[in-house]
């Protein structure tokens, strides 16, 4: 899977080539996971098409979506993402597992699901996976439902449920040092709000969609624009990937 580097320093890679050396667990700080976050997007700034991302992604897009949660211990995704998607376990593939093992990390990152409700998409693939753990922070007294996979909840007051609340968890129960996230544009708010993103990978897709779905990021205007540095641009088939660092 060849993408083009635009810049810097403009050659032919793969992701894998461009991915392996992220180490975000050795620039977590103190406290919480290094936080990345993986969104695309149509030219007109619209995150689904016909309601789900897929349409606007490409097979260099999910290669480097695949590629991306071999680098993190722990995967956060948002209840609507994770039942439009129909999500199933997150590293399927035996060699990408090999890999995780070979950096350090569990065959399988954790899942994390933060929810008020805790109306979970109980009937998808990854709910029915007994090798999937998923860390559920909820201020909801609903008992989780019972399905294979194990299930993690941590109950917090309404007060006390925000994302900054659920990654200092992760770190102190579970170790957790990075964080992908991956949808949908209300959680990248909400971590936005909180100043809680330390990378975005933002894939551009060259169609124009339209009418009135999401943007990439959804809910109340952000207390101050997040800041961000472009580390790489790179091309493939009319898609942009770019990567940003965010300005602290």
């Amino acid at each position: 899977m060849q993408l083009r580097r635009l810049d810097p320093d403009p050659a032919e890679v793969t992701p894998l080539e461009v991915l392996a050396a992220l180490r975000p667990g050795e620039r977590a700080p103190a406290g919480r996971p290094y936080l990345l976050a993986n969104m695309v997007a149509s030219a007109d700034g619209r995150a689904t098409l016909a309601g789900k991302s897929g349409g606007l992604s490409s097979e260099a897009d999910r290669e480097q979506f695949h590629v991306l949660r071999e680098q993190v211990d722990a995967v956060l995704v948002g209840t609507g993402t994770l039942r439009t998607e129909r999500y199933g376990a997150f590293v399927r593939d035996p060699e990408r597992r090999a890999r995780r093992e070979a950096a350090g990390l569990a065959p399988d990152p954790l899942g994390c699901i933060v929810t008020r409700s805790m109306m979970l998409p109980d009937d998808i693939p990854l709910f029915e996976d007994p090798a999937s753990t998923i860390a559920i922070y909820t201020s909801a007294d609903t008992e989780a439902p019972d399905v294979a996979a194990r299930l993690e909840v941590t109950r917090l007051p309404a007060e006390r449920l925000t994302m900054t609340a659920a990654l200092e968890h992760l770190r102190a129960d579970h170790g957790a040092r990075s964080v992908l996230c991956e949808g949908g544009p209300t959680v990248l708010g909400a971590l936005l709000a909180e100043s809680l993103v330390d990378e975005l990978f933002l894939t551009l897709a060259p169609r124009l969609v339209g009418g009135h779905g999401p943007g990439v990021v959804e809910g109340p205007a952000l207390p101050a624009p997040a800041e961000m540095e472009r580390v790489w641009t790179l091309e493939s088939e009319g898609l942009l990937f770019l990567r940003y660092v965010t300005k602290r």
